[in-house]
């Protein structure tokens, strides 16, 4: 049996890069956690638009550990494909921006 490059339980070893860095790995701990208290927005909020991100980033860790963790907020399967939908819209729609560039180009170009 081949292994993948990503192994869920590699998730649960994630606080362990600690070992390596303990400075820096424990201020990103501290950060990672105070971000995702509750404030302006809730942690509900912040675990969908984590969860979002987790699919236009495409990192199987975070869609893992964002899709329990927004279960375990109560937010349901509709909404998290619905906040899904959103990060492919906006990954999307910048792609195509950029399209915007490719057009001064050719019209440069053109000239």
């Amino acid at each position: 049996m081949s292994k993948n490059y990503y192994d869920a339980a590699d998730l649960r070893k994630f606080g362990k890069i600690i070992e390596w860095n303990e400075e820096l790995g424990t201020k990103f701990f501290d950060y990672y956690g105070k971000v995702f208290e509750d404030g302006a927005l809730s942690a509900r909020e912040k675990s969908l638009i984590a969860l979002a991100v987790a699919h236009t980033e495409q990192c199987p860790y975070c869609i893992d550990a964002y899709t329990k963790d927004s279960l375990q907020k109560g937010i349901t399967k509709e909404e998290m494909m619905e906040a899904v939908h959103v990060g492919a819209a906006i990954k999307s729609g910048a792609t195509l921006v950029h399209g915007v560039q490719m057009m001064n180009i050719v019209n440069k170009l053109d000239s």
